[in-house]
């Protein structure tokens, strides 16, 4: 029987700094996703059907408000309790922090490859601890994850550094594409990419553009790459009142496809 992925929305971006609109995406990438400009299929040949192998769930109701974490928790472990593996739309990159605290609860050697311009490995940023620049300061002191692997960081800062070498996170810059594939981890995996983490010549529809980035080939590459089985993603930070006639989100539904058909077809 084929495996089902879970289609999630996310739209917030209450704990977005300086710019807000990636509330907005999940509709964008769903759009694109399903566009009759291009067709269902996957570069591995996987077809994608709603309501076959991926169950579209719409957006999630949030409100704004601290007690998103726990929504957003609750509604990934209702899927994974159904046995699916679930891919979610940001939103902003604070909504990896809980979606991944529902899988480290679920998984005990979960391990996550971070695709980003930024390491998002603030203690807190402007006062808030859990704004898009901390999730991952989060999951390393709150979760079990086995590993962090972080590929396109091109902005580390002194003191995300230091918080970067105490947990022996693997860091990459977007020249490093191919000794970070040699690190990609095996076993349990969960891909998180922030758009930024492309160069804004392939995405420029981000709050935080940051040139010299990755291609979407590399991407692709890194996804493909990866050994392990990935039981989760998420696709974030895509801001459609930034974007350049939708090629952003684009790009952002092309890598949500990929990523579906790894996981549909996957172990």
């Amino acid at each position: 029987m084929e495996r089902v992925v879970a289609l999630a929305g996310f739209p917030t971006d209450a704990n977005s700094s300086y710019r807000r609109g990636p509330a907005k995406a999940p509709a964008a990438i769903r759009s694109a996703m399903w566009s009759e400009a291009g067709n269902p299929y996957a570069e591995n040949g996987t077809r994608l059907q709603p309501s076959r192998n991926v169950a579209d769930l719409g957006d999630v109701e949030l409100c704004e408000d601290s007690g998103d974490r726990e929504r957003i928790e609750s509604a990934v472990a209702a899927q994974l309790d159904l046995g699916r593996r679930v891919l979610s739309l940001g939103g902003d990159h604070s909504i990896t922090y809980p979606i991944v605290s529902a899988y480290a609860k679920r998984y005990d050697d979960l391990q996550i490859v971070h695709v980003d311009a930024h390491p998002d490995l603030y203690a807190e940023f402007s006062g808030n601890r859990y704004s898009h620049a901390c999730p991952f300061a989060r999951i390393l002191e709150d979760t079990t994850v086995d590993s962090l692997v972080q590929i396109g960081i091109r902005t580390m800062t002194p003191p995300q550094r230091e918080f970067a070498q105490r947990y022996g996170v693997n860091v990459y810059g977007p020249g490093d594409v191919e000794q970070a594939c040699l690190a990609l981890p095996n076993g349990t995996v969960y891909v998180t990419i922030d758009l930024d983490g492309l160069d804004p010549a392939f995405a420029p529809g981000v709050s935080h553009r940051e040139p010299g980035g990755l291609s979407v080939r590399d991407v692709l590459r890194i996804i493909a790459a990866i050994p392990g089985r990935i039981v989760g993603a998420d696709v974030v930070e895509l801001n459609p009142d930034c974007d350049v006639d939708g090629l952003t989100a684009g790009v952002a539904a092309k890598l949500a496809r990929e990523l579906a058909a790894v996981m549909i077809g996957g172990r």
